[in-house]
This record gives structure tokens, sequence and C-alpha cells, in this order.
């Protein structure tokens, strides 16, 4: 019963009758000419009964034959059984329809019989052609229908872990925020008032611009600014920093805080731990739909590249990627003390 509250099912079953319907009407038409009304007629009654037993077939029979039990011979005997009981329906209960119409004047008998078992025949015919065509048209129905159900799995999975990731990224980058406060607090610094503004500002931006699926690129720009001012309270006047752009349109739509980590990357891994002439040198270029992003960043000759692929920032920003654009490149390289991150996105490969 259930079945049948189905609207969409119903809808489904009804464009197969009137499929069915037309098709019928064609095929029969050359035979009769100018017999075009009780051809109507004539297939429109039999479409009604073949309609109802073909989604009793497909929607009932069929799903309760192949139900999964603990012995497959307890298949094959209610399979049987229905078979049976489906044959004498399509072609005795058929045969019978006709004949109601018949009686009810519905249905006109454009063809004479000699015996019974012809016009059995006949309806069988019929019947077995309405089967074919609902159950091809039933199985590609399911077909997509389960592609889309598939599709949509997989869509709401990838937002699962793309939230998930941002839910990690997002605390991550507020604890490295609030240490660089802790240190000039700790070291009773006229600066750590304005830091703390600064954070507030970076802080709304998280919570009511960036809660979407995207943004404009002038936004993206604004917090990347406001985090290097905040980073640059912790440094004296020997952290060169250049920060320049070169983008077609501002409001080009980006996923929120997607270049942040390699910002923030490049300062606590690269300038907090370079003893002399720190630097950081950014730029982002987006032009006809292609993107363009190189940190780099002072680090000691020392340093060792597995901590970068170990960082969480970067690894989450590589995982986003994946889920979020079909053509990428991200690539993280060394030499010598110089620290350089490169990030190219077609930001038409959206997936």
């Amino acid at each position: 019963m259930q079945l049948l509250s189905d609207k969409r099912l119903i809808k489904f079953y009804l464009g197969l009758a009137l499929g069915y319907f037309f098709l019928g009407v064609l095929n029969t038409h050359g035979t009769y000419p100018g017999r075009i009304f009780p051809l109507v007629f004539n297939n429109l009654w039999a479409v009604v009964y073949l309609t109802v037993l073909n989604f009793i077939l497909f929607e009932y029979s069929v799903p309760f034959v192949l139900r999964k039990r603990k012995l497959i011979i307890y298949n094959i005997f209610p399979g049987l059984l229905l078979l049976l009981i489906h044959l004498l329906f399509y072609s005795y209960g058929a045969y019978g329809w006709r004949l109601l119409g018949i009686q009810l004047q519905v249905y006109s008998p454009l063809k004479s019989f000699t015996t019974r078992e012809l016009a059995l025949q006949n309806q069988m015919a019929y019947s077995a052609g309405s089967v074919f065509f609902f159950g091809v048209i039933r199985h590609i129905y399911n077909y997509i229908k389960l592609k889309r159900v598939e599709q949509q799995l997989r869509i709401e999975k990838q937002a699962a872990e793309l939230n998930y990731l941002r839910s990690q990224t997002n605390p991550h980058f507020l604890f490295n925020t609030l240490n660089n406060i802790y240190s000039l607090a700790r070291d009773k610094s006229e600066l750590a008032p304005e830091s703390i503004l600064r954070l507030s500002k970076i802080l709304r931006y998280m919570l009511y611009e960036a809660a979407g699926t995207y943004i404009a690129i002038e936004q993206e720009l604004k917090i990347i600014s406001d985090y290097i001012a905040l980073e640059k309270l912790r440094y004296d006047e020997s952290l060169r920093i250049n920060f320049n752009y070169d983008i077609e349109d501002m409001k080009q739509a980006l996923p929120p805080l997607l270049l942040i980590p390699l910002v923030e990357n490049a300062f606590k891994h690269g300038v907090s731990e370079t003893r002399s002439q720190p630097f950081v040198d950014i730029h982002l270029s987006v032009n006809q739909r292609k993107l363009a992003f190189i940190v780099k960043n002072s680090v000691e000759s020392s340093a060792v590249e597995k901590s970068v692929k170990e960082n969480i920032g970067l690894s989450n920003l590589r995982r986003q990627l994946e889920l979020l654009y079909s053509d990428f490149n991200l690539s993280v390289q060394q030499g010598g003390a110089v620290f350089t991150a490169i990030l190219k996105i077609n930001l038409s490969s959206h997936v």
C-alpha cells in the first residue's frame, strides 16, 4: 500500500500507460484505416487493465520473489506460482476484460476469432508486448534513479568531509593566532589590544562571512591582509613582507579560507623559525578563471621538508582541493633558505 502513495511512481506508470497506448494505436491504425475512434477506445480499455497488472507484477510480485530468504527453494516455489497466476491474468484475464468491454459497449470487436484459443493467443501477444515495454522502461528508470541516489550520496559525503576538514583547519588557525596574542600579552606589549581587535575582525569574518560555500575573492584578500597585519605585530622592522595581486574580477567566487593555510604556514613554519632576514613574499593572480597563488618565505637552511608535509594545514588544504576541483596543482619545495608553495587552480573545474 505504501507504493500506491508514491505519487512519483504513480505518475511514472501513467506515463508508461500513455506511451503504450500510443504505440498500440499506431501499430493497429494501418490494419484498420478510418476506424480511429474504435482503435482509441479499444487500446485505452486494454491499457488500463495491463497497466494495473504490470504495476502489480513489477512493484509487488517480482520484489516478493527476489526477497532474500534462507533457502533459494523458498524463492522458486512462490516464483513459479506467481508466474502461473500472472500468465492466467495476461491471457484469460485479458480475454475476460475484452469481453467485459464488449458488454459495456466501450470495446469494439474489430477482429473476430474462429476459436477461443486464437483469441487468447492474440490477447497474450498484446500482453507480452506490454510486459516487455513496461519492464525495459522500468529497468531504465531504476538505473537512472539509482545513479541519482549515488550521486546525491557522493555529494553529501563530500560536503560532510569538507565541513570536517574546515572544522579542523579553523580551530588550528585560531589556536596559532591566540598563541601570537599570548606572546604579546606575556611580554606586556602595547600591541596586545590592537592584536585582539584584529583577531575579533577575523573571528567575525569566519563566523558570518565564511559560513557559505563561496565568497568573493576580495573577501579572501581581506582576511589575508588582516592576518598579515596581525602577524606583523609580533616582529620588528627586520621582517620584510610583500603581498601583491593581479585579479581581473574581484567578484570571482572562491571557497572561503582556501588560501589562508599557505599564508599561515609561511609564518608559523618559516618566519617564526628564521633567525636572520626573515621574509614572506605572496603573489595572487586570477585571470581567465586560472588562479595562481605563490607564497615564498624564509627558512633555516637546516629545516626538514618532512615537517611541512605533516602540517595539518597543508594536508587539509590538499584534501579540500581534491574534493573541490578536478584541475589543480599544489607543490611545495625548499631551495636553500627559501621555502616555496605554489597553488594553481582552474576555477572552472569545480566538481
